[in-house]
């Protein structure tokens, strides 16, 4: 059940903190047992119902908003749409270094961006249509403190006088009835409006889905797609005297922030399998700078249409993962197997690009009972069905002992 914004508001006052200790104490096991436990505590069934969502969704948030997660207030699906910190904070870093001081949040959630534009020190006018989540983002910046900096109120992004702030935010709703929705036309607010507000304002920044059309990229904007830890979680685009290229491939990690710019107009060259495969992390692929990303490894790419790059020689690269390439055919299931068997393997993981084999299917027909473990890649080259048995390259560059 989503919480309330009363049940917000009772979770705020003195009692409520009480239930929440509670919560917390009872958190981790079987979740009647902690209902239980809570009314046994004289805690009303309403109000703890409410706290026990909050310890499980803060529980949740830590992997997004690590420390902040313990006072803020979430929702299920505002917890899953909200950027994570890390990325709001870079955003937020980049609008304030390109001289914003005021900026409109047209779609606010939960006030993931709100938070990060008031702590990079950006007045902050913030706006949501749903009363539940508007009234969420505003406890989330009253408990943080941030209150002297962001305002949020219920209201459409429509409503705000763009005349009054030197920078915009937008984050469209990409979810209808419960379900994910493709077709921009369909956003909430649509893209038309979308499109009017980088008309509207000159510092505008946009946040869209990964797999948005690169025809519908403003002329003269920066299309950004940014992965965490390997995972893609979202596009930007930043439009007008933000825009500073064409594409970008922004990837964050525990080991920092790296990024790959170009075009995204520029072909790799294509030849044979070398000795190493290059899987490119998903927002390279989706920037379209894979030709980019061969550049910087002397690769190839073995068919036109795959994002796989093949080398000679081994190169450390935080782009892509890389693999060292044990052997590679035509792909025939019975070859396969014999070869599996013949190197004693009884794991695989299984990649694939370009092919339409099922990985499930095929990893039941191979029957492996070894004992040693390779990598599985199903592809193309030169427009026929392959596979590239290989063994992953250690972080370092170097081969691994086979």
């Amino acid at each position: 059940m989503s919480p309330t914004p009363d049940a917000i508001a009772a979770l705020r006052t003195p009692e409520g903190s009480s239930a929440l200790a509670a919560a917390a104490a009872a958190a981790g096991g079987d979740p009647l047992t902690a209902a239980s436990a809570l009314r046994t505590a004289g805690i009303a069934p309403g109000l703890a119902a409410a706290a026990l969502t909050q310890v499980e969704l803060r529980a949740r948030a830590v992997d997004k908003f690590g420390s902040d997660a313990a006072g803020m207030w979430f929702t299920r699906t505002g917890l899953e749409q909200a950027t994570r910190a890390v990325v709001a904070r870079r955003r937020a870093t980049r609008l304030a270094a390109a001289g914003a001081t005021h900026v409109a949040d047209l779609g606010c959630g939960i006030g993931s961006d709100t938070i990060a534009f008031a702590r990079a020190g950006l007045r902050v006018t913030a706006v949501d249509v749903d009363a539940t989540t508007a009234s969420i983002a505003a406890a989330n910046v009253a408990d943080l403190g941030l209150t002297d900096l962001a305002t949020v109120r219920h209201a459409a992004a429509a409503d705000v006088d763009l005349r009054t702030v030197d920078a915009a935010f937008a984050d469209p709703a990409r979810r209808g009835g419960g379900r994910r929705v493709f077709n921009p036309a369909a956003y909430a607010p649509p893209w038309t409006y979308v499109m009017s507000i980088v008309d509207a304002v000159q510092r505008t920044v946009l946040k869209v889905a990964p797999g948005i059309d690169h025809a519908l990229v403003p002329n003269g904007a920066e299309a950004e797609w940014v992965s965490v830890d390997g995972d893609v979680v979202e596009a930007t685009l930043w439009c007008g005297p933000l825009a500073n290229v064409a594409r970008r491939a922004t990837l964050l990690s525990g080991a920092g922030s790296v990024e790959l710019v170009g075009t995204g107009t520029a072909v790799a060259p294509v030849g044979p399998i070398g000795g190493y495969v290059y899987d490119p992390d998903g927002a390279v692929v989706r920037a379209h700078l894979v030709a980019e990303f061969a550049g910087t490894v002397d690769g190839r790419l073995g068919d036109a249409s795959i994002a796989y790059v093949y080398a000679d020689a081994p190169m450390h690269t935080r782009y892509a993962r890389g693999y060292q390439v044990l052997d590679a055919m035509p792909f025939s299931l019975k070859r396969l197997r014999a070869e599996l068997r013949a190197r004693d393997v009884g794991r695989v993981t299984i990649k694939k690009r370009g092919s339409a084999i099922e990985p499930q299917q095929l990893r039941r027909d191979l029957q492996l009972r070894g004992h040693a473990e390779l990598t599985v890649i199903l592809t193309r080259v030169a427009g026929a069905p392959t596979v590239v048995l290989c063994s992953p390259v250690p972080p370092s560059g170097s081969p691994a002992r086979c």
